[in-house]
């Protein structure tokens, strides 16, 4: 580590953000340094103040957000004065970030391998031809297979795990002094992620590049960072190695962060007893097969893509089925299908005896009662337009459910159901914090009372204290009301805590099945090691 003057040099640094005439204060007090070749790692809650503080390095505050007090100095240089055109020189030059959410934060108009390639030509590094090969240099550095080809694809045909991918690369493109990398990882299966960070740590070591890394795995951070800051409330409450502070925790707060946390050796306590596992099931995918056609760079044969490929498995009455794998590997697309969001090109979804695969839309319109999703992003998955009330009674509005006093009634019985106050009714998705919108979208799932809920990727944006609240919220909901889940996620510590079943997918075939604990204690499959290889933070199981 260098003894000079740190890269980034936070002194006393204050945010607030204007609500009317008034300054609610966010973050204040803050001091960090960060020298050449060091990863510094915040971790806390969400409302914590961990991404106002990055923001404020980066000087991409929003509108109503202003520095109130303090010094960001980076390579010696004051930030908290600059011009903006010199902030625009530096930003992913000097210093490169990589934002949490791939959805808007890739331009859906433009080619994958353009929006690459202009971060690299803005910055002048390279022209023409050289741009081409960077941009399928850096693809194939993040693991993005057949990059020459997927350079010229756009963001809705990845996945998300893969256009997650892709802003990492941006990120890294111009070889910054400074990386600020905000829940980098948390759209990653474990293999990609150690993938990614070997990378970081190459960067560290060859560049003395500086990682300013914010997550709320506290796994990750232990294995990955070499001081871990700790923030609560908008303050610094602890700090020191990874291991004086996930060691020896000082504060109650990373106390109550590491409590929280899943690790693999978690069971499933909470969840009903696996005798429910028994009995005839209710839904049975058979031989499931889906090909997408792909957007080939010049005019030619058309050229398809198997996302999913033969996959076989069966869901029984008040179970949790979990459906595990890399970016990619199906897992989403399955449960698409199983959705009716994606036709299958062949095999059957069979509900009570009924092939999904064909029915005509009005059946299938009628069955969507009874199958009912809740998405990863608690951000994008309500329209920021409608109020609580709204959103959940939506459902209840587009079957042709009840009047308009009667809804308003299942709606408050929804938000107790999760745990929300029936004030939360009037609000806007903005006056919620990650997890609040998340149970609205729960609440939002459960207003049809379906039988199985498809949750993908449900509590990866969250952070462990949250995520431990809704995983609580769905083992008490499963019991009280006999629900069914298909779980989709590449979080394996969730999945041994909530699954009876669990399948994992590798390039859409489901390599290995069996109970979490035949998986995770005698795995047999090659990737399914791989991936029990891959956790980080080994240390924090117990």
């Amino acid at each position: 580590m260098s003894t000079t003057e740190p890269v980034l040099s936070i002194s006393g640094l204050a945010v607030a953000f204007r609500t009317g005439s008034e300054l609610v204060t966010a973050i204040s007090d803050v001091n960090i340094d960060i020298a050449a070749g060091e990863t510094v790692a915040i971790v806390g809650e969400s409302g914590s103040g961990k991404s106002t503080t990055a923001a404020a390095v980066n000087r991409l505050l929003p509108e109503n957000g202003v520095i109130t007090a303090g010094s960001i100095r980076f390579d010696g240089r004051e930030l908290t004065d600059l011009p903006e055109n010199a902030m625009i020189s530096l930003r992913g030059a000097g210093i490169g970030l990589v934002p949490q959410d791939p959805m808007s934060n890739l331009n859906p108009l433009m080619r994958v391998g353009e929006q690459i390639g202009e971060a690299l030509e803005v910055h002048g590094h390279t022209h023409g031809d050289a741009t081409k090969a960077r941009v399928v240099e850096l693809l194939e550095m993040v693991g993005i297979a057949d990059a020459a080809q997927r350079a010229h694809q756009y963001p809705h045909e990845f996945s998300g795990g893969m256009r997650q991918r892709v802003l990492i690369a941006m990120g890294l493109a111009c070889k910054p002094r400074l990386l600020i990398a905000d829940e980098p990882t948390s759209a990653l299966d474990v293999t990609v992620q150690r993938r990614i960070l070997d990378q970081l740590d190459t960067l560290t070591d060859e560049l003395g590049t500086a990682v300013f890394l914010i997550t709320h795995d506290l796994a990750l951070a232990a294995e990955r960072a070499d001081r871990i800051v700790v923030m609560f409330r908008g303050r610094v409450v602890e700090e020191g190695t990874s291991a004086q502070v996930l060691g020896a925790p000082q504060h109650e707060y990373t106390k109550q962060l590491l409590a929280a946390a899943p690790s693999l050796a978690s069971r499933r306590d909470a969840l009903p007893q696996r005798e429910s596992a028994t009995g005839t099931p209710f839904v049975e995918i058979r031989d499931l097969r889906k090909e997408f056609a792909l957007r080939a760079p010049k005019a030619g044969e058309p050229q398809t893509f198997t996302a999913v490929d033969g996959v076989s498995f069966e869901i029984r009455r008040g179970t949790t089925v979990s459906i595990v794998g890399e970016s990619g590997s199906g897992k989403s697309t399955t449960a698409n299908m199983v959705l009716g969001l994606e036709d299958a090109t062949s095999g059957s979804i069979l509900f009570d005896g009924l092939d999904l695969t064909t029915l005509r839309r009005k059946e299938l319109f009628a069955l969507r009662r009874r199958v009912q999703p809740v998405f990863q992003n608690p951000y994008a998955s309500l329209d920021p337009r409608y109020t609580v009330e709204q959103s959940i009674a939506e459902p209840l509005r587009v079957h042709r459910i009840g009047t308009t006093a009667s809804r308003h009634a299942r709606v408050l019985e929804l938000l107790e159901q999760v745990a929300l106050p029936a004030a939360m009714a009037e609000r806007l998705p903005h006056e919620l914090s990650g997890g609040q919108r998340q149970r609205v979208a729960i609440a939002r799932a459960l207003a049809l009372e379906p039988e199985l809920v498809v949750l993908d990727e449900a509590v990866s944006a969250l952070d462990v204290l949250v995520q431990a609240q809704i995983l609580d919220l769905l083992a008490d909901l499963q019991k009280r009301l006999g629900l069914s889940y298909l779980f989709i996620s590449h979080d394996l510590a969730v999945v041994r805590m909530i699954s009876d079943e669990v399948h994992v997918m590798q390039r859409g075939v489901v390599v290995e099945s069996g109970t979490p604990e035949r998986i995770f204690d005698a795995p047999q499959h090659p990737y399914t090691r791989e991936l029990l290889a891959a956790i980080p933070g080994a240390s924090l199981a117990s």
